[in-house]
């Protein structure tokens, strides 16, 4: 119905001369506003030298012989020129009758006979190759909550992106060479250990080396680590192989415990070579110069920060490697758009390292999107791998599993309980913002949290697991119940997060349209009711839309809570 209204609208902004003007269809902040609200007459009257008062009256007239009585029932102008959509009854009902019908498929990009995308669902990525980057651990050191936020934004985002219609392929980089894995390597050996066993043993290492890093060491770990970079001690190869291993089988448990998988896993080693061959080539160019040894990149003239890529000993940086990867990634799995999902505090250097991108590669650059995520915060606030205290990611779930355990006996139960708790109040927060994360909060049943919004489906399914053998009826409400009021904009909500990169937008949809089923449940009876049959519909339209909606954000939908 979006999709009919924003026709509607266009036509007549061309009709006027004002086709080229952007205009919004959305929900009303209210719901007595209706259905649909437009700011069409407000963007476009300036440029036709008019009232947007008047040309609201004129879209309005124009909207009621477009749409027709079929559609809606209310057309208004409000406020300045807004112009409120209020839907019949019967409209609502088929939004219902759609959801109940389409079951899984209910909220996805349709594809049309031949393979065209529905043109109903406009979007920025429909029919698109999408490739994405998130978590990123770096091997010989543990997962930390940071990575936490990445995974669970990345998944959630790959999610709305492939439910418009992409094809989208999910890659994870993590750093394997560099001072990082030379610090932890040096603690390895500094601690006696020959054969790690553990991904704590090899964390523990890093900090013993980052500690004595700056306590003396720091000659002897920079040799170490050129010669990680060379390869030819076998006896220090042999320990950065086993480390390694034992890193990545760990992300990839709590990968899979999380609900994420990656077509790709890329380290720092597979992408040193490149990225020092391009840059070496734009130091010959002129994008790249040297300095005090080092390759740089003077970043004033582009508005961002000056950085190095290649270091007076000849090694890269990180910066050379993203560069590197870059190619690595279009020579793997050719894209349309490479989005790149890391914390926020990253957001200075990637500006740097596009800005080289696009003197060396502009089609490469061009269609990288870079994403920000904010910081967990606990009581203790951001906590450092640098001095020990990290919060590990497995430590973390492992906690908010036990407190869910207290009230789930079922140890699965128990587990989707928890990390449908983790995610929400990571996906909660707008793109970029920090994340205050309560245990108590989280858990809760009481509304704002996963638990919240997977109890109401809980008590959907169990109302639709009853069979009264046929005792109610099949009467009609003489109006729309306000639950389908929302479930109806759930396609155009899982279109805007995606289209935004913003899971927030569907996570506030969710917690919306739970209320409105918890509202609902409370007040009207189903079953034996005089309109049973319609009331059921509601209940599974409501079913089918929370577990898409949820499926999109990571989240499990238990059988029982």
């Amino acid at each position: 119905m979006e999709e009919r209204i924003r026709k509607a609208v266009g036509e007549f902004l061309t009709q006027k001369g004002a086709g080229s003007v952007s205009f919004v269809v959305e929900r009303p902040t209210e719901a007595a506003h209706g259905d649909y609200t437009t700011n069409a007459a407000l963007a476009a009257a300036k440029m036709l030298g008019k009232n947007p008062r008047e040309l609201a009256d004129e879209l309005a007239r124009h909207l009621i012989d477009a749409l027709g009585e079929s559609a809606a029932s209310h057309v208004a102008v409000a406020g300045p020129g807004f112009v409120n959509i209020t839907l019949v009854r019967e409209a609502v009902a088929l939004a219902t009758a759609e959801a109940d019908a389409q079951g899984s498929e209910w909220g996805k990009a349709k594809t049309a006979e031949g393979g065209s995308p529905d043109a109903s669902r406009s979007d920025a990525f429909r029919g698109k190759r999408v490739i994405i980057e998130y978590s990123n651990p770096n091997a010989f050191k543990e997962m930390h909550i940071g990575h936490l936020v990445g995974t669970v934004v990345g998944e959630s985002i790959s999610r709305l992106i492939e439910n418009t219609g992409a094809t989208v392929r999910r890659d994870t980089f993590g750093g394997d060479i560099g001072p990082n894995v030379a610090k932890a390597l040096w603690g390895l050996r500094f601690n006696g250990v020959a054969e790690p066993t553990t991904a704590k043993e090899i964390g523990e290492a890093y900090v013993v080396g980052s500690n004595n890093y700056e306590l003396g060491a720091k000659a002897e770990i920079d040799a170490l680590n050129q010669e990680i970079y060379a390869g030819n001690n076998h006896e220090v190869m042999g320990l950065w192989r086993k480390g390694r291993d034992i890193s990545v089988e760990e992300f990839r448990r709590i990968w899979k415990l999380l609900g994420t998988h990656f077509d790709f896993e890329f380290f720092d080693s597979d992408t040193t070579d490149i990225g020092v061959r391009v840059v070496t080539d734009g130091l010959n160019r002129g994008v790249f110069e040297k300095s005090d040894g080092a390759i740089i990149y003077n970043g004033e003239k582009k508005g961002v920060h000056t950085m190095v890529f290649i270091t007076s000993h000849d090694t890269p940086t990180y910066e050379a490697k993203d560069i590197g990867l870059a190619f690595l990634k279009e020579e793997r799995w050719p894209s349309d758009i490479s989005i790149i999902i890391t914390g926020n505090e990253q957001a200075g250097r990637f500006k740097t390292v596009l800005a080289a991108l696009t003197e060396v590669a502009p089609l490469l650059a061009a269609k990288t999107r870079h994403i920000t995520t904010g910081f967990l915060k606990l009581m203790s606030g951001k906590m450092s791998s640098r001095t020990g205290t990290i919060i590990t990611a497995s430590d973390f779930i492992r906690d908010v599993i036990s407190r869910a355990s207290e009230r789930n006996a079922d140890p699965l139960i128990a587990e989707q309980v928890a990390i449908g708790a983790i995610k929400y109040m990571v996906l909660r927060q707008a793109p970029g913002s920090d994340i205050i994360f309560d245990p108590e909060k989280s858990l809760s049943l009481e509304g704002d949290s996963g638990p919240y919004l997977q109890y109401a489906l809980v008590r959907a399914k169990k109302i639709l697991s009853y069979d009264d053998n046929g005792e109610g009826g099949t009467e009609e409400p003489a109006a729309p119940y306000a639950i389908e009021r929302v479930i109806m904009h759930y396609p155009e909500v899982a279109a805007r997060a995606a289209r935004e990169l913003a899971p927030n937008i569907l996570t506030t949809y969710l917690t919306e349209l739970a209320a409105a089923w918890n509202s609902f449940y409370a007040v009207e009876q189903v079953l034996g009711s005089p309109e049973e049959a319609y009331k059921q519909r509601v209940a599974r339209a409501f079913a089918n839309t929370m577990t898409n909606g949820l499926a999109l954000l990571g989240i499990s939908a238990p059988e029982r809570m």
